[in-house]
C-alpha cells in the first residue's frame, strides 16, 4: 500500500516540477497539486498538520524546507526551487522531496542540486537489515563536505508509516557504528538538507519557512525507503 502511495506522490511531484515555470507563484503550484490530489482520489499529508495550510512545501533558494506557497512567492529565472510532498493512502503515508533549476542555472546551482541527490544514494548504500543507522548518516555528511557543502544540522530525516512522522530520527551526519540498527520490513524517510555555505539556519516571521542564516543557497531530497534483508526498496519513484 505504500508503495502505492509512493508510486502516486511520485507522479504528483515529476508534474509539479513540469508546471513549475517562471512568472508562476508558488500559490499556483499548491492549487495545481491540490488538482492532482482530487485526481489520484489521495490526501496531502501536510496539509493541516500541526497548522500547515498547504497542500505542498516550496522553498525558494536559501529556504532550506517548510516553505508555505503564497502569491507573493514568484518564480523566476535562475531560481532553485525544492517541492516537498507527501501523501496519505488507504491509512499509510509516504514522504519525498526534490530539488530543480527554473531556466539558467549557474554551476553552483547545479552542483547543489547534484550533490544532494547523490548523497541519499550514497547513504542508501548502507541500508539493510543489521546496519546502524549512524553508517547511513557518516556516508551522507561525508559525501556532502567532501565535495564543499554543509550538512543542515537542525533537521533530519524519519521514520514513517502510521505517522508522517515516526521513530527513528534520521540525521545526515554522525558516525559509523552508532544510532538504531535498521530491521527488515522498516520504512524510513531519508532527506538529506544542505547548504552551499553555513550550515546555521532561522525560522521566518510565518513559523514555518527555514532559511540559511547567512543567506547561502540550499537543496533538498527525500525518498521513503523501504528496509529489506540485503538492501532497500524505494517506495517514492
Amino acid at each position: 500500500m505504500m508503495r502505492e502511495g509512493g508510486k502516486i506522490l511520485a507522479a504528483i511531484l515529476e508534474d509539479a516540477k513540469k508546471f513549475t515555470k517562471s512568472g508562476i507563484t508558488a500559490r499556483e503550484i499548491d492549487k495545481y497539486v491540490g488538482r492532482l490530489c482530487l485526481k489520484y482520489k489521495i490526501k496531502p499529508a501536510f496539509r493541516d498538520y500541526q497548522g500547515f495550510p498547504a497542500n505542498i512545501c516550496v522553498s525558494l533558494n536559501d529556504e532550506v524546507v517548510h516553505g508555505i506557497p503564497s502569491d507573493k512567492k514568484i518564480i523566476n529565472n535562475g531560481d532553485l526551487v525544492s517541492l516537498d510532498f507527501g501523501v496519505l493512502h488507504k491509512g499509510l503515508y509516504t514522504d519525498a522531496a526534490i530539488t530543480f533549476g527554473v531556466g539558467n542555472i549557474t554551476p553552483v546551482q547545479q552542483k547543489l542540486i547534484e550533490v544532494v541527490r547523490k548523497s541519499l544514494f550514497q547513504g542508501l548504500k548502507k541500508v539493510k537489515d543489521g546496519a546502524c543507522l549512524g553508517d547511513v548518516s557518516a556516508e551522507i555528511q561525508k559525501y556532502i563536505e567532501t565535495r564543499g557543502f554543509s550538512v543542515i544540522r537542525c533537521l533530519a530525516g524519519h521514520g514513517i508509516g502510521k505517522n508522517i512522522h515516526e521513530e527513528p530520527t534520521i540525521p545526515n551526519f554522525g558516525k559509523k557504528g552508532t544510532g538504531p540498527v535498521l530491521k527488515e520490513g522498516m520504512v524510513i524517510a531519508i532527506e538529506p538538507m544542505i547548504a552551499e555555505k553555513g550550515f546555521e539556519l532561522k525560522i521566518d516571521s510565518d513559523k514555518w519557512t527555514y532559511r540559511t542564516v547567512d543567506g547561502g543557497l540550499s537543496s533538498h531530497w527525500e525518498h521513503t525507503v523501504a528496509v529489506t534483508k540485503k538492501g532497500y526498496n524505494i517506495l517514492t519513484q
